[in-house]
Protein backbone atom coordinates (compact mmCIF):
# COMPACT_ATOMS: atom_id res chain seq x y z
CA UNK A 1 0.00 0.00 0.00
CA UNK A 2 0.91 3.48 -0.90
CA UNK A 3 0.33 6.32 1.11
CA UNK A 4 0.65 9.88 -0.44
CA UNK A 5 1.47 12.26 3.07
CA UNK A 6 0.09 15.75 3.09
CA UNK A 7 0.07 18.59 5.83
CA UNK A 8 -0.54 21.90 6.71
CA UNK A 9 -1.80 23.50 3.51
CA UNK A 10 -3.47 26.41 4.79
CA UNK A 11 -5.72 27.11 2.03
CA UNK A 12 -2.87 27.29 -0.97
CA UNK A 13 -5.18 25.62 -3.90
CA UNK A 14 -1.81 25.83 -6.22
CA UNK A 15 0.79 23.99 -3.70
CA UNK A 16 -2.30 21.44 -3.49
CA UNK A 17 -3.10 21.18 -7.11
CA UNK A 18 0.91 20.73 -7.54
CA UNK A 19 1.59 18.33 -4.67
CA UNK A 20 -1.76 15.97 -5.89
CA UNK A 21 -0.92 16.31 -9.82
CA UNK A 22 2.68 15.14 -8.64
CA UNK A 23 1.77 12.05 -6.78
CA UNK A 24 -1.71 11.31 -6.27
CA UNK A 25 -2.49 8.77 -9.47
CA UNK A 26 0.32 6.58 -7.96
CA UNK A 27 -0.70 5.92 -4.36
CA UNK A 28 -3.70 4.51 -2.99
CA UNK A 29 -4.83 6.58 -0.32
CA UNK A 30 -4.07 10.26 0.96
CA UNK A 31 -3.05 10.70 4.44
CA UNK A 32 -3.92 14.48 5.60
CA UNK A 33 -2.22 16.07 8.75
CA UNK A 34 -4.68 18.77 9.38
CA UNK A 35 -4.69 22.32 9.03
CA UNK A 36 -6.59 22.63 5.40
CA UNK A 37 -8.32 25.71 4.62
CA UNK A 38 -7.19 28.60 6.95
CA UNK A 39 -4.12 29.81 7.23
CA UNK A 40 -3.90 30.78 10.96
CA UNK A 41 -3.68 34.26 12.52
CA UNK A 42 0.41 33.58 13.03
CA UNK A 43 1.09 32.39 9.17
CA UNK A 44 1.13 35.03 6.15
CA UNK A 45 -1.05 34.42 3.05
CA UNK A 46 0.41 31.25 1.59
CA UNK A 47 0.61 31.72 -2.52
CA UNK A 48 -2.06 30.36 -4.23
CA UNK A 49 -4.71 31.30 -1.28
CA UNK A 50 -7.86 29.88 -2.36
CA UNK A 51 -10.11 28.07 0.59
CA UNK A 52 -13.00 27.57 -2.01
CA UNK A 53 -10.65 26.05 -4.45
CA UNK A 54 -8.54 24.00 -2.46
CA UNK A 55 -11.71 22.60 -0.69
CA UNK A 56 -12.89 21.48 -4.31
CA UNK A 57 -9.68 19.55 -4.92
CA UNK A 58 -9.41 17.44 -1.74
CA UNK A 59 -13.21 16.57 -1.91
CA UNK A 60 -12.48 15.43 -5.44
CA UNK A 61 -9.94 12.78 -3.78
CA UNK A 62 -12.16 12.30 -0.69
CA UNK A 63 -12.78 8.70 -1.60
CA UNK A 64 -8.91 8.38 -0.89
CA UNK A 65 -8.32 10.59 2.14
CA UNK A 66 -7.35 9.88 5.64
CA UNK A 67 -7.12 12.73 7.77
CA UNK A 68 -6.96 14.53 11.03
CA UNK A 69 -8.09 17.92 12.55
CA UNK A 70 -5.56 20.46 12.58
CA UNK A 71 -5.74 23.72 14.98
CA UNK A 72 -6.45 25.41 12.32
CA UNK A 73 -9.16 23.75 11.56
CA UNK A 74 -12.94 24.18 12.41
CA UNK A 75 -16.43 23.13 12.20
CA UNK A 76 -16.62 26.05 9.67
CA UNK A 77 -14.37 23.64 7.24
CA UNK A 78 -16.10 20.38 7.91
CA UNK A 79 -19.06 22.33 5.98
CA UNK A 80 -16.70 22.69 3.39
CA UNK A 81 -14.86 19.26 3.32
CA UNK A 82 -17.33 16.45 1.98
CA UNK A 83 -14.97 14.00 4.25
CA UNK A 84 -14.88 13.77 7.98
CA UNK A 85 -11.96 15.77 9.17
CA UNK A 86 -11.96 16.64 13.20
CA UNK A 87 -11.13 13.89 14.24
CA UNK A 88 -7.75 14.47 16.71
CA UNK A 89 -6.27 11.22 15.76
CA UNK A 90 -6.24 8.20 13.70
CA UNK A 91 -4.80 4.92 13.74
CA UNK A 92 -4.15 2.02 11.19
CA UNK A 93 -2.83 -1.32 10.92
CA UNK A 94 -1.30 -2.65 8.58
CA UNK A 95 0.59 -6.49 8.14
CA UNK A 96 4.36 -5.68 6.77
CA UNK A 97 7.70 -7.22 8.22
CA UNK A 98 5.77 -10.90 9.48
CA UNK A 99 3.43 -8.76 11.77
CA UNK A 100 1.08 -5.70 12.20
CA UNK A 101 2.51 -2.73 12.45
CA UNK A 102 0.85 0.37 14.10
CA UNK A 103 0.44 3.68 12.09
CA UNK A 104 -0.74 6.78 14.41
CA UNK A 105 -1.53 9.88 13.33
CA UNK A 106 -2.37 13.23 14.35
CA UNK A 107 -1.40 17.27 13.84
CA UNK A 108 0.95 17.28 16.42
CA UNK A 109 -0.35 20.10 18.52
CA UNK A 110 -2.29 18.11 21.30
CA UNK A 111 0.08 15.13 22.05
CA UNK A 112 4.07 15.06 23.54
CA UNK A 113 6.25 12.18 22.42
CA UNK A 114 6.18 11.43 26.14
CA UNK A 115 2.21 11.09 25.27
CA UNK A 116 2.97 9.09 22.67
CA UNK A 117 5.72 6.64 24.22
CA UNK A 118 3.37 5.80 27.36
CA UNK A 119 0.44 5.09 24.90
CA UNK A 120 1.73 3.56 21.93
CA UNK A 121 4.01 0.11 21.60
CA UNK A 122 7.39 0.20 19.88
CA UNK A 123 7.59 -0.18 16.35
CA UNK A 124 4.75 2.71 15.50
CA UNK A 125 5.41 5.19 12.86
CA UNK A 126 3.85 8.28 14.00
CA UNK A 127 2.79 10.94 11.29
CA UNK A 128 2.48 14.54 12.53
CA UNK A 129 2.40 17.83 10.82
CA UNK A 130 2.39 21.41 12.58
CA UNK A 131 5.82 22.73 13.17
CA UNK A 132 6.33 23.14 8.73
CA UNK A 133 9.82 21.48 9.83
CA UNK A 134 10.42 18.17 8.52
CA UNK A 135 11.29 15.45 10.69
CA UNK A 136 12.33 11.72 9.82
CA UNK A 137 14.04 9.83 13.45
CA UNK A 138 13.45 7.09 15.18
CA UNK A 139 13.31 7.45 19.15
CA UNK A 140 12.44 4.64 21.69
CA UNK A 141 11.71 2.55 19.28
CA UNK A 142 9.06 4.95 17.56
CA UNK A 143 9.46 6.33 14.16
CA UNK A 144 8.75 9.75 13.40
CA UNK A 145 7.54 11.72 10.36
CA UNK A 146 6.46 14.97 9.99
CA UNK A 147 6.24 15.54 6.10
CA UNK A 148 7.08 19.58 6.49
CA UNK A 149 3.91 21.61 4.98
CA UNK A 150 3.27 22.10 1.01
CA UNK A 151 2.39 25.96 1.44
CA UNK A 152 4.43 27.15 4.52
CA UNK A 153 7.61 25.53 4.56
CA UNK A 154 9.80 26.58 8.19
CA UNK A 155 12.74 24.55 7.37
CA UNK A 156 14.79 24.63 4.27
CA UNK A 157 14.06 21.66 2.48
CA UNK A 158 10.70 24.09 1.05
CA UNK A 159 7.49 22.96 0.29
CA UNK A 160 7.32 19.54 0.99
CA UNK A 161 5.28 15.87 0.84
CA UNK A 162 5.93 12.44 2.09
CA UNK A 163 5.29 9.14 0.34
CA UNK A 164 4.96 5.78 3.15
CA UNK A 165 4.88 2.45 1.09
CA UNK A 166 3.71 -0.61 2.76
CA UNK A 167 4.54 -4.19 1.40
CA UNK A 168 4.69 -7.34 2.79
CA UNK A 169 8.55 -7.37 3.13
CA UNK A 170 9.36 -3.50 3.43
CA UNK A 171 8.05 -0.25 5.15
CA UNK A 172 9.85 2.87 2.90
CA UNK A 173 9.14 6.44 3.99
CA UNK A 174 10.51 9.09 1.59
CA UNK A 175 10.25 12.89 1.68
CA UNK A 176 9.60 14.48 -1.63
CA UNK A 177 9.28 18.12 -2.76
CA UNK A 178 6.18 18.93 -4.18
CA UNK A 179 7.49 18.97 -7.56
CA UNK A 180 8.29 15.06 -6.95
CA UNK A 181 12.29 15.76 -5.92
CA UNK A 182 13.02 13.26 -3.69
CA UNK A 183 15.34 14.83 -0.63
CA UNK A 184 15.45 11.77 1.52
CA UNK A 185 14.48 7.95 1.98
CA UNK A 186 14.61 5.59 4.83
CA UNK A 187 13.63 1.81 5.29
CA UNK A 188 12.67 0.72 8.42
Amino acid sequence: MKFLILSDIHGSAQCLQTAIDSFADQCDAIILCGDYLNHGPRNPLPEGWDTKKTAEILNAHKEKILCVRGNCDSEVDQMMLDFPCLNAYTTLAVPAQGELRRIFIHHGHLYTREDLKKWLPPKTIVISGHTHVTVMEEEDGIFYFNPGSISLPKCSDGKTCGILEITAQTIQIELYSIENKLIRSIKL
